[in-house]
C-alpha cells in the first residue's frame, strides 16, 4: 500500500509547533526553535505532554518503554489495570484466576501520571480532554490538556439494539464480566438442584446460551462446555442429562472470518461434544429467561452470554463530529502513520493519534484483534520515541504483519 502524499513533510505534520503558528515554512533546511513562541502544555519537557487514553492492548503495549525523557506522559483510562483478554474466557470458568491474567499500569508509570477516569469529549480549539474520574466514591469531573493525543479507548460490546440484552446478557470484556458468569453458571445448577423445581424450570435453568460464533462465543463455549462435564458433573451427577448447550449466530456459518478447515473442525467437535450450533439465527428480543429468535418459539435459558463483536463506545462517538468514521461509522479512521483524519477536508489532524478497536486505517482495514493492536502500539512507540529524539527523523508507514491466528 502506498502512503499518502502530504503537502508538507511528514515531521511537519507530526510536530508543527516547530514552525511559526502563523506562517507555513517553506523550504528543506531544518527550521530554528523559537522557545518563545511554543505553546506546548509542559515547559518541563522538550515535546510536551502525550496524553493516553485506555489502558488495553493498544494503550498499555504503547506505554511500555514510552520516551519519558522527551515527554510528559499522562494515561487516563477507566480502569487502573490491563487484562490479558485471550484468556478472559478460561477465568470465567475457573481454569485460571483472574489475577493471572490482569497486569496493574502503574507498573511502568515511574514518570507517567495516571487518572483512573473517563475520557468524555474533546475540546479541539483548545487541546482539551474533558474526564469523568470513575471511582465509586467520587465522579469528579475535570480536564487535562494535550500535546500530544493517542486514542486507544476500544469498544464496547455490540448489542444491536436488541431490547433487553444490555439488561439480561452477559458479556465477556473484562474481569467483572468473568466473575459474574462464573457466578451464573453456578447459580443455575444450585437453581436446578432446591426443592420443588419442576422438569420444565430445569431443563430451561441449566440451558446455556452463547449469541455469536466469532472467536470469543466459540472459545467459550468449549471453555464452558468442559467446566461443566468435568467439574460440575462431580457435584451435580443427577443433571447432566439435562443439561445443554447452544450457539447462535445470525451468519451462515461460525467463525467466518477463519479458514474453512479451522470451521470444518470446530463444527465437528462442537458436534461430537453434544453442543448445538444454530446458524442464520435472529435474535429479535431477550427477555429475563427466554430468548426470542425470529421464525421459532422462545427458548428457554439459565446462563446467556452475548458475544456478537464491538461497537464505538460513548468517547468514540463524541469526537465523531471531528474525526472521519469508516463505513460502518464505528471505528476511527487513520492514515498509514495512525494519525486520525479530519472529517471535513480528509487531511491527518496534528498529533492526534487512534490505534487498537477503536479504529482502523482507511483503504487498509485489519481485523479488530490483540494482535493489530499490538503490533500497531509498537510502531507508534518507536515513532513517537524516534521523532521525541529527534523531530526531524525519517518515519515509515505501518506495515501489519500477519502471525497467525
Amino acid at each position: 500500500m502506498r502512503a499518502p502524499q502530504f503537502q508538507l513533510p511528514l515531521h511537519r505534520v507530526l510536530f508543527p509547533r516547530y514552525f511559526h503558528p502563523r506562517r507555513p515554512f517553506i523550504g528543506i533546511d531544518k527550521p530554528s526553535i523559537n522557545i518563545q513562541t511554543r505553546t506546548i502544555k509542559s515547559i518541563g519537557k522538550t515535546q510536551g505532554r502525550l496524553v493516553i487514553l485506555g489502558s488495553g492492548w493498544a494503550g498499555y503495549k504503547l506505554l511500555q518503554d514510552i520516551d519519558t525523557k522527551h515527554y510528559e506522559v499522562v494515561v487516563i483510562s477507566p480502569r487502573n489495570y490491563f487484562v490479558f483478554t485471550p484468556l478472559l474466557a478460561s477465568t470465567s470458568v475457573g481454569t485460571l484466576e483472574f489475577r493471572c491474567i490482569t497486569e496493574p499500569v502503574r507498573r511502568y508509570l515511574s514518570n507517567v501520571k495516571f487518572y483512573q477516569a473517563y475520557a468524555d469529549s474533546v475540546d479541539w480549539l483548545t487541546n482539551t480532554i474533558h474526564c469523568t474520574s470513575n471511582l465509586e466514591r467520587k465522579r469528579d469531573k475535570f480536564t487535562v490538556e494535550f500535546d500530544n493525543l493517542v486514542i486507544a479507548v476500544g469498544g464496547n460490546s455490540n448489542t444491536f439494539g436488541i431490547p433487553g440484552v444490555g439488561d439480561y446478557a452477559l458479556f465477556l470484556k473484562d474481569i467483572s464480566d468473568a466473575r459474574r458468569i462464573r457466578q451464573r453458571v453456578i447459580e443455575c445448577f444450585e437453581q436446578a438442584s432446591q426443592p420443588g423445581v419442576t422438569d420444565e424450570e430445569i431443563v430451561g435453568a441449566l440451558h446455556f446460551v452463547v449469541v455469536g460464533g466469532g472467536p470469543t462465543g466459540i472459545e467459550f463455549s468449549a471453555e464452558l462446555h468442559d467446566f461443566i462435564v468435568e467439574d460440575m458433573a462431580r457435584l451435580y451427577p443427577q443433571l447432566m442429562t439435562k443439561t445443554r448447550m447452544t450457539v447462535y449466530d445470525v451468519a451462515p456459518e461460525i467463525l467466518g472470518s477463519f479458514d474453512v478447515g479451522l470451521r470444518e473442525y470446530t463444527t465437528k467437535k462442537f458436534m461430537r461434544k453434544g453442543i448445538r450450533i444454530k446458524t442464520k439465527r435472529k435474535v429479535l428480543k431477550v427477555n429475563e429467561k427466554t430468548l426470542v429468535i425470529e421464525g421459532e418459539e422462545e427458548v428457554p435459558y439459565g446462563l446467556l452470554v452475548w458475544a456478537t463483536g464491538l461497537t464505538d463506545n460513548p468517547f468514540t462517538r463524541a469526537v465523531g463530529d471531528r474525526i472521519m468514521k469508516d463505513k460502518s461509522a464505528k471505528r476511527l479512521l487513520t492514515d498509514p502513520y495512525l494519525q486520525v483524519l479530519d472529517k471535513d477536508t480528509g487531511a491527518p489532524i496534528e498529533n492526534v493519534y487512534a490505534l487498537g478497536d477503536c479504529a482502523t486505517i482507511k483503504d487498509y482495514d485489519l481485523p479488530a484483534t490483540a494482535q493489530v493492536a499490538n503490533q500497531k502500539a509498537v510502531y507508534l512507540r518507536k515513532a513517537i520515541n524516534k521523532l521525541g529524539r529527534d523531530p526531524l527523523a525519517e518515519v515509515k508507514p505501518f506495515k501489519f504483519f500477519n502471525m497467525g491466528r
